[in-house]
């Protein structure tokens, strides 16, 4: 008699399917998001998926929707925890290039592929805030702070597209070494974020 299969809760079942679309959407893209694709990478029936999502694009709008929202929630915790740590620029450029190093990049990338446009805002407003604050007064007047959230979403800009494209574009500068070069970069953006933001600078790491 063959083993029985063993029962998921509604939930569970929902969080794996949205997983595997996922993985299948950063590997090939929106088009590769089927739901006998998906189904296959579960263990479930092609009905077991639509039970959950009604057909393929209700099943492709759902993972748009959880894979930004995870997007989201990954740099608005680095944020937080980024302003409770002491809010030091240094940090803050390392915290956040580890989201997007620890496959975020290559998710925000193929959601962008996908036609996905996050249309909320605010998700580094914690970083705006802590970096104006600290930003010195010149003639008795603190600087724009639209200069200051400028800054910052250059550096998330940066951040976001360094794992698909950064080494790319360091070569055509003529810098060949990857691993190297990442860390060079971040510690650019650290030594330039302090400088057009005249913040005090950090202490130098090595």
């Amino acid at each position: 008699m063959p083993p029985s299969r063993k029962r998921r809760r509604p939930d569970e079942t929902q969080s794996l399917i949205l997983d595997a679309a996922q993985e299948l959407l950063i590997e090939a893209g929106p088009r590769a998001v089927e739901v006998r694709a998906v189904a296959e990478r579960v263990g479930i029936t092609d009905a077991g998926v639509n039970h959950h999502f009604g057909s393929r694009e209700g099943l492709l709008a759902a993972v748009l929707r959880h894979s930004s929202g995870r997007i989201r929630a990954a740099v608005e915790d680095a944020a937080q925890e980024w302003v409770r740590a002491g809010a030091q620029i240094p940090e803050l450029v390392d915290r956040i290039a580890e989201v997007y190093a620890d496959g975020y990049g290559e998710l925000a990338m193929a959601l962008h592929s996908a036609g996905w446009r996050d249309h909320s805002d605010g998700i580094l407003e914690p970083v705006v805030d802590a970096l104006h604050a600290a930003r010195r007064k010149s003639g008795g007047r603190r600087p724009p702070r639209d200069d200051t959230r400028l800054a910052v979403a250059a550096l998330h800009q940066a951040l976001a597209t360094e794992p698909a494209y950064g080494a790319e574009f360091r070569r055509t500068a003529g810098i060949k070494e990857p691993d190297a070069s990442r860390r060079r970069q971040l510690r650019w953006w650290t030594q330039t974020l302090t400088a057009v933001l005249d913040l005090d600078r950090p202490a130098t790491r090595a």
